[in-house]
């Protein structure tokens, strides 16, 4: 079985449920971000930040992380969108944040050691595979919709972000579900 998961919408759930489960009074605004109606003691702010660690979200402390986390957001929104957004990524993060590009480059390598560039390739390349693992677009399809020019050039970029090419990938895939596949036949003859 395959499952799918909308992280945000989870993540949003799982916020909502523990907010209301500690009677705070709130409200959840874009990006992962709540503003609160009063303020939290410490002793507040430890019990429910622990609880949230128990689901792997975190309170991000410091603006800078808090921005950076908001322009990983807007590349997964961008990446892994049903549409096709007709604008370069750089205008679309800095339209989105409504800060400038060059501001949102610096601070994101600042932080993360690496580059928007290299996580929005990062994440189209996970959306790749999860397209190839769903088998219902061809990598020509995959391509265009990750707004790659070329068959080829997701091809260079999924090899050197995974070591493999996105064709034995696929291989890979459709061999795992057909020993799967007759494991579960032979289970099904010995029950």
């Amino acid at each position: 079985m395959y499952v799918k998961f909308d992280f945000n919408a989870l993540c949003k759930k799982v916020l909502d449920e523990k907010l209301k489960e500690h009677g705070l009074k709130y409200r959840l605004l874009n990006f992962g971000e709540v503003e609160f109606y009063e303020s939290l003691t410490q002793e507040q702010h430890k019990i429910f930040k622990k609880n949230l660690e128990d689901y792997g979200i975190e309170i991000i402390e410091s603006q800078k992380t808090a921005l950076v986390q908001k322009i990983k957001d807007v590349i997964v929104e961008l990446v892994f969108s049903n549409d096709i957004i007709p604008v370069k990524a750089s205008i679309y993060i800095a339209e989105k944040l409504n800060h400038s590009y060059g501001y949102l480059s610096n601070l994101f390598s600042e932080v993360t050691y690496t580059s928007i560039e290299n996580f929005i390739i990062l994440q189209k390349i996970e959306y790749a595979k999860e397209l190839i693992i769903r088998n219902k677009q061809s990598l020509t399809e995959i391509a265009h919709r990750l707004n790659y020019s070329s068959v080829a050039h997701l091809s260079t970029q999924f090899k050197n972000t995974t070591g493999i090419t996105p064709s034995l990938f696929h291989k890979i895939v459709t061999k795992r579900r057909k020993v799967q596949s007759m494991i579960g036949n032979i289970e099904m003859q010995y029950e």
